[in-house]
């Protein structure tokens, strides 16, 4: 099997498949109501994400605090933002870092 990485119209998925065809089965059943904007086989057998490119700079280890607000506003990721705020009293900016970063980090 072959990993792919699957770009729709507001997502991108990465996953195992046989064919490329199978891997655009998996985005329309996953995903009905998306366009299928691209379909690349991946050269490698992983999928890296440059923390640099994301502006994670220094220790990321999951957050407790950013990972319950997130469960609790449903993924919503400004939601998540305010809630840190409330929960841990730092201002915006940090919050936004907090809530993306264990996003990033597979939340």
């Amino acid at each position: 099997m072959a990993l792919y990485e699957i770009e729709t119209s507001a997502h991108i998925m990465v996953g195992w498949a046989e064919t490329r065809d199978k891997a655009e089965a998996i985005a329309k059943e996953n995903y009905p109501e998306e366009d299928i904007l691209r379909v690349t086989q991946r050269p490698r057998d992983l999928w890296v994400i440059s923390k640099r490119l994301l502006g994670i700079e220094g220790s990321s280890d999951p957050c407790d605090t950013a990972r319950d607000c997130l469960a609790r506003a449903a993924g919503d990721k400004v939601h998540a933002i305010r809630l840190y705020m409330l929960d841990t009293g730092v201002d915006l900016h940090e919050a936004q870092k907090a809530i993306e970063t264990n996003m990033s980090l597979g939340w």
